[in-house]
């Protein structure tokens, strides 16, 4: 969409946005959040990304390179996960100890474990083990995950398995609901 037009409609798709991710977002413990993405969420990422920066034309190839490994493909749920902590030195702290927590992500359907596959475009921990503040997760579904995600009243369970931050939440039926159209 031309800018121009994007920036006259900007301020409602946005509360659009507002609405459509506030049933694709799961908090984990007291600072982790993850947001689930979507082909929605990816078109508006990449429209804010050219208003904001401005590159024009030149911009587009790159930001759709960006951000189109991040639109899940029917088989999977695709995820951006936040360390979301305000105060800059203990950000600093906890990210510093938190290494390869990425790496101790899962989703559990029925029992059944999915392990999280990490974004490959670039290492998220540095050599002295301090992780990114975000992360972009695939959990890759088998047809009969998928079947039994899709029940209503499935439990579904998000899981950190590090040392130093073990944690879980139960994914909102509302969110659950919302996921499961992911699949189709």
């Amino acid at each position: 969409m031309p800018m121009e037009d994007y920036g006259k409609l900007r301020r409602d798709r946005r509360a659009q946005m507002a609405e459509l991710k506030s049933h694709r977002r799961v908090e984990v413990g007291p600072f982790v959040c993850f947001y689930f993405e979507s082909y929605d969420t990816m078109l508006h990422q990449v429209h804010e990304m050219l208003y904001i920066e401005r590159g024009g034309e030149a911009q587009i190839a790159d930001e759709l390179e960006a951000y189109n490994s991040l639109v899940p493909d029917g088989g999977e749920l695709v995820a951006t996960m936040m360390f979301e902590i305000e105060d800059k030195d203990r950000r600093a702290r906890e990210l510093a100890r938190l290494g390869h927590a990425e790496e101790t992500v899962s989703l559990s359907i029925d029992g059944e474990e999915i392990k999280a596959n990490l974004e490959a475009d670039q290492d998220r921990t540095t050599e002295d083990g301090k992780t990114s503040a975000v992360h972009f997760l695939h959990f890759p579904f088998t047809a009969k995950q998928i079947a039994a995600f899709k029940q209503p009243g499935a439990k579904a369970i998000l899981s950190l398995a590090h040392a130093h931050y073990a944690h879980m939440a139960l994914i909102p039926e509302a969110v659950r609901v919302a996921l499961a159209k992911d699949f189709d």
